[in-house]
């Protein structure tokens, strides 16, 4: 179809089956044999692309694709010409320097030092943003034997735990040179393309529903007052009277790190029948 949305979706890696399951949330089909590359949902008008995390940005950046799911890093690292659309909250990582245990480098350091990394356009502009002229090396693979080996001084790369680095007798010096997740992305400057809007706004939904539960719960109308402080919602509470004269029920949207706290409080204050549930899906 010729309006159909074209997506493009890691194939692998540590962003793969959080994308999927995201998208599956949101209410897409997703593919279930892991070696299919391409998969149609003809219920959303909408193809996935299953392709390399750091091709992603390519594609989409070419107009190819509309859309995509790929890391902060690798979308800055392409140089491609794509803008992120929204952040996704998984696949956290940071880049950072690391050297040899003790060496105790600092960025400055690195002037005139090999610094090997599999991030090559994201680390040439971190450096020459800041004046630093050091020989840039670039490893597809693993870059952590590379010091070892001889082949560099340090290294700069995507760390989650540390514990590769430091597992090869590496430690990280410096501040991150950035914070990455998962991102949609889309060409930069593109017109507003409703499938790609509503691909957003489903996502957005998600995050929502995976941060937030739906609390009800009965309270006497004096204390309604002070039960709303503690549960504001999104746009104020839903309160509806009860058949048993002097209370109201009330529902609300709460965040779920703190929905234990909530009820404690919410008990204390008077209030009974406290319920929570979770929210499956929404639109704000």
């Amino acid at each position: 179809m010729a309006d159909q949305l074209r997506i493009a979706v890691p194939n692998k890696g540590q962003l793969a089956d959080p994308a999927a399951a995201m998208l599956r949330e949101a209410g897409y089909r997703q593919r279930k044999d892991s070696r299919d590359l391409v998969m149609v949902d003809p219920e959303n008008e909408t193809e996935f692309f299953f392709l390399r995390p750091k091709d992603i940005a390519v594609y989409v950046g070419e107009g190819i694709l509309q859309a995509g799911i790929t890391g902060r890093d690798m979308l800055l690292d392409s140089g491609a010409p794509v803008e992120e659309a929204l952040p996704l909250g998984f696949g956290g990582s940071t880049f950072r320097f690391a050297a040899r245990g003790g060496a105790e480098m600092t960025v400055e350091d690195l002037k005139g030092k090999r610094v090997a990394t599999s991030f090559e356009g994201l680390l040439d502009r971190y450096l020459a943003d800041r004046g630093i002229d050091a020989r840039v090396i670039h490893l597809d693979g693993a870059v952590e034997s590379s010091i070892q080996l001889g082949v560099a001084d340090a290294v700069a790369d995507v760390v989650s735990t540390g514990t590769t680095l430091r597992n090869a007798g590496l430690e990280l010096f410096g501040e991150p040179i950035l914070t990455s997740e998962a991102v949609v992305i889309r060409p930069r400057g593109a017109e507003d393309d409703p499938k790609v809007e509503q691909l957003l706004r489903r996502l957005r939904g998600v995050l929502v529903a995976r941060d937030y539960v739906m609390m009800d719960y009965d309270v006497h109308a004096e204390q309604l007052d002070d039960a709303v402080d503690l549960t504001p919602g999104m746009e104020g509470p839903t309160v509806s009277p009860l058949h048993r004269e002097g209370w109201v029920a009330v529902r609300a949207m709460v965040p779920r790190a703190a929905a234990q706290r909530i009820m404690d409080d919410l008990w204390q204050l008077g209030a009974r029948a406290i319920l929570v549930t979770d929210i499956y899906a929404c639109r704000l």
